[in-house]
């Protein structure tokens, strides 16, 4: 009797486990699709009518603020390994997607690069992309650590505290300390931090959060935006400032209770009186960065809900919501 009862749990137990495994494999090959949003998609800028101040999106959390005279971007993220490789193997920057990525967003020299965090998807190719364009490496003692194990020297490293503006030409940008979203990867309240020159290729747990940034940027013309590279926060941490255009990530954002997507909104968006959001990290980053891009799995997000209610969101309060072209530039 007992060995026929033992027999039951286990075929319970590797049924149960089976459809478990099916239910992810599906989840994980499902996605919303796009389509919908598409006219929400800011046109390219007029080359013969260029604004004072361009930006492109490259993916994640991969922006490019160009003036003319000077341009900046936010992690550089080009390499995107499988979510196989990824899970189960070393991983580090991959010269040709970096190569590659850079071609198509048109950069060959940029006065710095700057990591939102220091988690993989953000800091993995950041030393790289400083070495290929000649920038600095602008983030927390975390992303220094990267930096230096990559090889780069002193002079194209530069460590900030939160509170602290940097000027890079006619912009000025401010770093104010935030949290990351709470997942598995992060719990969005302690700071994970590397402690030792990091040499790839390592697990990419290797890539720990270090400070998680609010970037505030300024432009001597006048404009304001702030760059939000995860959807979590600090409460109060924006108090006082102001951007019309937030470039808000979203990531996991679908997954989370409608009392933290609202306060989410409040203390990013409306704390800064923003007229304009683009949503950002919203993309499947184990894919290659190509058109179209498809967003995150619905085993880890749903970006149908976030832009339901991001939409809702706007028309209540006055806010536009747009979606970034991939690769060209742009005007806000």
């Amino acid at each position: 009797m007992m060995r026929r009862i033992v027999k039951a749990v286990f075929w319970l137990a590797l049924a149960a486990v089976l459809l478990l495994t099916a239910f992810v494999a599906v989840q994980y090959h499902r996605a919303p699709s796009l389509e919908p949003y598409r006219p929400l998609t800011l046109p390219a800028a007029d080359k013969a009518a260029p604004g004072p101040v361009q930006v492109r999106f490259g993916g994640v959390a991969t922006l490019v603020f160009d003036d003319g005279e000077t341009a900046w971007m936010t992690d550089g993220f080009f390499s995107r390994p499988g979510v196989l490789a990824t899970a189960i193997t070393r991983i580090g920057p991959d010269a040709q997607r970096i190569d590659d990525g850079l071609r198509r967003m048109g950069v060959t020299r940029l006065a710095a690069v700057v990591p939102v965090h220091s988690h993989y998807d953000h800091a993995m190719d950041s030393p790289v992309v400083a070495q290929r364009t000649g920038a600095r490496l602008i983030g927390s003692a975390s992303t220094m650590h990267i930096g230096r194990g990559l090889g780069l020297p002193a002079s194209q490293l530069q460590q900030v505290e939160s509170g602290e503006p940097v000027r890079l030409g006619r912009f000025t940008l401010r770093f104010i300390a935030s949290r990351h979203s709470p997942t598995p990867y992060s719990d969005g309240h302690s700071v994970e931090r590397i402690d030792s020159d990091l040499v790839p290729p390592q697990r990419a747990t290797a890539w720990r959060e270090g400070t998680v940034w609010s970037i505030h940027v300024a432009h001597d013309g006048g404009r304001t935006w702030l760059v939000q590279g995860s959807a979590g926060f600090v409460p109060g941490a924006l108090a006082g400032l102001r951007a019309e255009t937030v470039f808000l990530g979203t990531g996991t954002l679908g997954k989370k209770p409608e009392a933290y997507r609202e306060q989410f909104w409040n203390e990013t968006v409306k704390a800064v009186g923003a007229r304009q959001v683009l949503p950002i990290h919203w993309d499947n980053f184990w894919r290659p960065l190509e058109l179209p891009l498809q967003a995150m799995p619905l085993l880890l997000d749903d970006f149908e809900v976030v832009m339901q209610d991001l939409q809702a969101r706007g028309l209540r309060d006055g806010v536009r919501i747009r979606m970034p072209p991939l690769f060209v530039p742009f005007t806000l």
